[in-house]
């Protein structure tokens, strides 16, 4: 896709290069209020919200029978309605509404939902807490009226599962009671890591057209630690299922009401052809590119399972000149060797992250190594990367770096949950914790107690474990025997000076620069029973080596947790990603400076990970 590759790396915001033709050019895309077969819902699926506004809930008749409306012409309306409930990451909608050439009303009450001709609705984090803003706010009831209408709707994660009619998600919770079924936990007893994060193929079970027809076998994006099922009352909304475990519901349709659990607007290319079919017409050269680009045959062979992930990862600081630069450290010392001593420059972040996306990079993680000296919110340029980013980068993005709890000069405290949600609303779709949640270990552990209150518990009970990364620092500690440490030791692979035959893994705070009392087999448990949804597992020992991945640490520490691990530090050519990825339990490999300086590209991993016979998502 190099014409889109082109269009997306521009430095110019796409709010400002976005210019909307003022005679939009006919597509052959499928608008979605072109898709006509029946819609009932039956009024005892239809709770009424206990806090509705009652001018709404006067509204709403007693009996819903929707009947879809066939062929409802594009009127030339350009807007989408986007309701926005405050949680997650919404930007990246955003951003790829406005490449597509929409334009975006918010809602702001119910009466913006019923005055809608497009509604797109992206749920992001725990059921019980949407719900809670739906019915406080007289969402719900307007949801269920523009719904009976058979009206052009589209959710997405999180906005799939609220249709249903509850969630098992932190206890019993009542959900829209439009479609029929529970959405329950993955089921993690059997070996599954929970959540699902990553790449995974969908089966298509519905023969009419869809906004799925570009996928053509090609990976889509899921997040979730929560599904819902396929059963003889839901079965005729299923559009198309996943398979993770067992197979489980992955889009719904019903006439104009559709809804998806992936994330269309982080599943790349493929994502963005789903949301341009959904809103209509193409109304921007980006949205021919992206039409053109999923009309050409797949690469490779059709996504089946979940794929393993290749991330690239940018460390960002400050130079000695004040200026945001990428950087690599060789064990975690990020200064060029020399009197100078000056912090090495690999390039600037939002350019080399839009590079991996058009590259193939499965996710893309900013690790603001100096966030630990700054207060969070302070850090107005690495807040500012991110918008950037998001407006170029359609793939998850992390970030990490100073997420914590503080007080700033004026004495105001702030959460954790404040911070993370001010680079949620940034455009980050992940935070990653780390010295923090080294010490809420160890406090658990010492306890035996959650308290609620750590930054990790906060943020995953808003807005979902999934959101929750917690980076591990750990450097390899040689002993002769395991009982000579209260930690988990592996037999090493290669012995220590004195001839160990056995490690610990020593967990670090401060960037490594300080010890803890911490093994990170015990780190991760401790981490996974406060809420975590992944491990980020680098190794000081073999941090800019190049000399392959410490596989005796990702096999210990996957072997701890049911949550993903990321395995990162070592990598050097594409044989080390396909040896974690066999030797151990890594859900994906992460790598930095051999991408920064081109020594090996994200394409040569893929296609090397592909000849082994390792699922990958191949462009």
């Amino acid at each position: 896709m190099p014409a889109m590759a082109a269009l997306l790396s521009q430095s110019s915001p796409l709010v400002t290069r976005m210019a909307v033709p003022s005679s939009p050019s006919a597509s052959s895309s499928l608008s979605s209020s072109s898709l006509a077969s029946p819609v009932f819902i039956s009024p005892n699926r239809m709770p009424a919200a206990s806090h509705a506004r009652a001018r709404v809930a006067s509204r709403q008749p007693k009996s819903l029978t929707v009947q879809a409306t066939g062929d409802a012409s594009d009127d030339g309306d350009n807007v989408v309605t986007l309701l926005d409930y405050g949680a997650g990451n919404v930007r990246s909608v955003r951003n790829a509404i406005r490449l597509l050439g929409y334009e975006i009303n918010d809602v702001s009450e119910p009466e913006d939902i019923l005055a809608a001709k497009k509604l797109i609705f992206p749920g992001v984090g725990a059921f019980r807490a949407a719900m809670d803003v739906l019915n406080s706010r007289g969402l719900s009831d307007a949801i269920r009226q523009y719904v009976a209408l058979d009206r052009p709707f589209l959710g997405i994660c999180l906005g799939l599962q609220l249709l249903f009619d509850g969630s098992e998600e932190f206890g019993d919770v009542e959900g829209l009671g439009i479609i029929p079924g529970t959405v329950s936990r993955f089921d993690g007893s059997t070996g599954l890591t929970v959540p699902q994060i990553g790449w995974n193929g969908l089966q298509i079970v519905q023969s009419e057209p869809s906004i799925l027809d570009g996928v053509n076998g090609r990976h889509v994006y899921f997040v979730h630690s929560y599904r819902a099922t396929q059963t003889p009352a839901n079965s005729e909304w299923v559009l198309a299922t996943a398979n993770y475990g067992e197979p489980y519901v992955a889009a719904v349709r019903k006439g104009n009401v559709q809804a998806v659990q992936f994330h269309p607007e982080k599943s790349g290319v493929v994502g963005l052809d789903i949301l341009r079919r959904f809103l209509g017409p193409n109304r921007s050269q980006q949205a021919k590119e992206v039409e053109a680009a999923c009309s050409k045959p797949l690469r490779g062979p059709r996504a089946s399972q979940l794929a393993k992930r290749v991330i690239a990862c940018l460390d960002v600081r400050a130079n000695d000149r004040g200026d945001l630069v990428v950087t690599k450290g060789d064990q975690y010392d990020v200064r060029e060797q020399g009197d100078e001593r000056e912090v090495r420059n690999l390039g600037k972040p939002v350019e080399l992250a839009a590079r991996y996306f058009e590259e193939g990079a499965d996710e893309v993680a900013f690790l603001n190594i100096t966030g630990f000296r700054d207060f969070p919110l302070g850090d107005l340029p690495m807040l500012e990367v991110m918008k950037r980013a998001s407006e170029r980068v359609f793939v998850p993005l992390t970030v990490g770096g100073g997420i914590r709890d503080f007080t700033d000069a004026n004495g105001r405290p702030y959460s954790s949950l404040e911070v993370a949600a001010e680079y949620f609303r940034s455009g980050a779709d992940k935070v990653s914790i780390g010295s923090e949640a080294v010490f809420a270990a160890e406090e658990l552990m010492r306890s035996g107690k959650k308290t609620g209150k750590t930054g990790i518990e906060q943020i995953s009970y808003v807005y979902g474990n999934q959101a929750v990364v917690v980076s591990i620092d750990p450097k390899r500690v040689y002993v002769h025997s395991p009982d000579d440490v209260p930690y988990k030791c592996v037999k090493a692979s290669t012995p220590g000076p004195n001839g160990e035959e056995y490690a610990w893994y020593q967990c670090t705070v401060s960037g490594g620069r300080e010890g803890r009392p911490i093994g990170a087999y015990e780190l991760a448990q401790a981490v996974e029973q406060l809420g975590a949804g992944e491990i980020l597992l680098n190794c000081i020992d073999c941090d800019g080596q190049g000399n392959g991945f410490d596989l005796d640490l990702v096999d210990l520490v996957s072997s701890a947790v049911t949550i993903p691990v990321i395995a990162s530090s070592g990598a050097g050519t594409p044989q080390h990603f396909s040896q974690v990825f066999e030797s151990t339990g890594a859900s994906a490999a992460l790598a930095a400076g051999i991408f920064h300086r081109n020594e090996v590209s994200i394409e040569a991993v893929k296609t090397h990970l592909a000849e082994e016979g390792i699922e990958t998502r191949l462009l």
